[in-house]
């Protein structure tokens, strides 16, 4: 099926998130939609699937215009959509969610859940997906569960599949076998849309690339141009995308996990006796798919997690059990990984949340007054130092882009004496313009003597960064391998599968093996 949008736009009051937007999808072909965080891809897919209704433009399939009151209509013109937050029921069955929204029924009213599990197996065999219809979905890996939110739009006869930024939570093989079905998919006549921001994604499966910026198309490229062309293309200027850093120089200073256990608040053990080191003039980072315990792990070091057990110390001093406020005045930076949660108060100001660690004491506080003549100067050297992109230091931080919200957490964290620096998820949402940027900073951290955490679900970023690697699969450490480890092997580590561990990683410039395991390694 050939796919037109024609002249789309969209507002959302002043701002135009798609303007006169022209796009072709030629049958049976893969075509990807590339930009930055904020370029528009999404509203126009949301467009396209009948979520959102366009304020000018047209939708047109094999030639005849469509018009779509909601996705219903999409779905019954042939196209589907397999979203980055997969729409299922964790607690129904494969066939249960297939079926959800579209229910056949028997004779007698009941529902014929035998003819959607017949479905789920013609869909599962064509494809080679190996999907049991009868499984919870609550069971299945994420890889697995993707390939069930295939089933589902395939199940309804889709022959345009929209694909959004459909490996955000896949390990490496997992993204290596949607890669394959994506192929199958288009040789059996499915066109596809597929939006991302991975450059090496983008050049592996596209036919063809559309970038979109600042809501227009500014231009289309093959999947032969170079990653620096599409970056170019993606941010309007040069972008540096390797990183340049040299070799770790590790020092006596840091800090020593022990035997760490955080249970949550339904008991579950999340992560299970992790032990490590980590040095400072050294980046160590923390790989995993989203959900093995990253997450609890970097919060239970910042002191924001309350059942915990073991050890964590720094320079020597422990912080279990410690508050917050003492944990960063003994200089803690932490970039938490959702920043509008954790990162901001967005009603306020940028020179406000550039003083959220220090708004009770000197130098921006003094007899319970702001010193706002202060807070004004630090504010715009930080916004020059750090180039956030703002209309003053009084603009709100909701109003900034995602990209300058996190310039503004990173200029706060980094602009105090440091002890430990750790970064959670730093460039999620966040373009390849300020990706670049945020590396840089990081790279400048460790190399001024600051151990540095980085927990990141982006293996090209782990690689990039790292000195040495933490896998984490299930709440436990799979092992801590040298930071230019093979992807695929990592992939492995992150996929639980512990015999992929290399020999243990020793910490650079130090003769002694890191803990692996809570066990010497």
């Amino acid at each position: 099926m050939k796919l037109e949008l024609r002249g789309i736009t969209k507002r959302f009051g002043a701002l135009t998130a798609n303007d006169h937007i022209d796009l072709t999808v030629e049958a049976a072909e893969i075509h990807c939609l590339l930009g930055e965080n904020g370029a528009g891809k999404s509203t126009l897919m949301n467009v396209l699937y009948g979520l959102y209704q366009a304020d000018e433009g047209k939708i047109l399939l094999d030639d005849v215009e469509q018009h779509f009151a909601g996705p219903g209509d999409a779905m019954a013109a042939g196209i589907g959509m397999v979203h980055q937050h997969f729409m299922l029921i964790p607690v129904f069955t494969v066939a249960e969610n297939v079926m959800l929204g579209h229910e056949e029924t028997t004779f007698g009213g009941r529902l014929d859940l035998a003819a959607a599990r017949a479905r789920v197996r013609e869909i599962s065999d064509r494809f080679g997906f190996d999907v049991d219809p009868d499984a919870l979905v609550e069971d299945l890996p994420v890889g697995l569960q993707q390939r069930v939110e295939i089933i589902k739009a395939l199940s309804r006869e889709a022959r345009v599949l929209v694909f959004d930024e459909p490996t955000a939570v896949l390990t490496p093989q997992e993204t290596d076998e949607l890669m394959s079905t994506m192929r199958l998919l288009k040789e059996q006549g499915t066109s596809i849309v597929f939006i991302t921001h991975k450059l090496r994604e983008v050049r592996e499966v596209a036919d063809r690339i559309t970038v979109i910026r600042l809501g227009k198309v500014v231009g289309e490229a093959s999947p032969t141009a170079s990653n620096e062309e599409l970056a170019s293309l993606m941010v309007g200027r040069a972008v540096e995308l390797t990183v340049s850093k040299g070799e770790a120089v590790v020092r006596e200073n840091g800090l020593a996990v022990s035997e760490l256990t955080v249970i949550d608040q339904a008991g579950t053990v999340v992560v299970d006796g992790a032990s490590f080191e980590v040095h400072g003039g050294e980046v160590l980072a923390i790989a995993g798919v989203q959900g093995n315990g990253q997450t609890e792990l970097t919060e239970a070091i910042i002191g924001l997690e309350h059942n915990v057990q073991g050890s964590i110390r720094l320079d020597g001093k422990e912080l279990v059990g410690r508050p917050v406020r003492h944990i960063l005045d003994a200089g803690v930076g932490f970039v938490p990984e959702d920043r509008s949660v954790d990162g901001l108060v967005k009603e306020f100001s940028v020179s406000e949340n550039l003083m959220l660690d220090r708004s009770y004491g000197a130098p921006f506080v003094v007899a319970g007054t702001v010193q706002r003549r202060l807070l004004e100067k630090f504010a715009h050297d930080k916004i020059a130092e750090f180039d956030i992109r703002t209309q003053g230091p009084t603009q709100a931080a909701g109003r900034l882009s995602g990209g300058n919200q996190q310039k503004v957490v990173l200029a706060r964290e980094l602009s105090r004496e440091l002890s430990l620096f750790v970064a959670a998820q730093p460039t999620r949402g966040v373009d390849v313009g300020s990706i670049e940027f945020i590396h840089k900073r990081i790279v400048e951290t460790r190399d001024a003597g600051v151990p540095v955490i980085l927990i990141s679900t982006e293996l090209d970023e782990v690689t990039a960064l790292a000195d040495r690697i933490l896998v984490m699969y299930r709440g436990r450490i799979v092992g801590i391998v040298p930071g230019d480890t093979p992807r695929e092997t990592l992939g492995l580590m992150m996929a639980g599968m512990s015999e992929a561990v290399p020999a243990a990683a020793e910490t650079p410039g130090d003769p002694n093996p890191v803990v692996q395991n809570g066990e010497s390694a």
